[in-house]
């Protein structure tokens, strides 16, 4: 969030918003305004949140910040193309680093202190969503990635 002197008008690297895991261990700050926020129901994804999906936003890589316990953050290949984070603690997920997009950084929304703050704008991996997972009927719908997805060739829809 801006700062109390900063005006309406502020620019990214005026936003500051904060989050963390669940027990509260890890926090950490993204340095702008996050963009690209989207809703992800791949299996892996479902995995992780022990849901019909997760929903994740974006900031540059240089942007993102741990305040706290960064001994506590563990990583792990989730597939061939990207890497999470988790809190050891408490297991709540924190990022997804991908390698087509090396100089970004996702953020699991539900751990920001303020998931207000973003919105997603789109679904991915449709097709691996299970059937009860309500879907927001005026989102855009993907299979799988976005054929614009960045650092992928136009068109293409998978990684890997």
């Amino acid at each position: 969030m801006p700062n109390a002197s900063d005006s309406d008008s502020a620019s990214a690297e005026e936003v500051s918003l904060d989050g963390g895991c669940a027990c509260g261990a890890v926090r950490y700050r993204l340095e702008e305004k996050p963009y690209d926020s989207g809703w992800c129901h791949c299996r892996v994804c479902q995995h992780v949140s022990g849901s019909g999906g997760m929903v994740f936003t974006t900031v540059h890589l240089d942007r993102y910040r741990i305040l706290a316990s960064e001994e506590h953050i563990e990583r792990f290949a989730s597939t061939s193309f990207g890497t999470r984070s988790f809190c050891r603690k408490c297991g709540s997920p924190l990022t997804i680093h991908l390698r087509h997009q090396a100089d970004e950084i996702d953020i699991a929304a539900g751990t920001l202190d303020d998931p207000e703050e973003i919105a997603p704008a789109f679904h991915l991996y449709t097709a691996e969503a299970p059937s009860w997972m309500p879907m927001i009927a005026f989102l855009p719908r993907y299979k799988a990635l976005r054929p614009k997805t960045r650092g992928l060739d136009e068109g293409v829809t998978e990684a890997g």
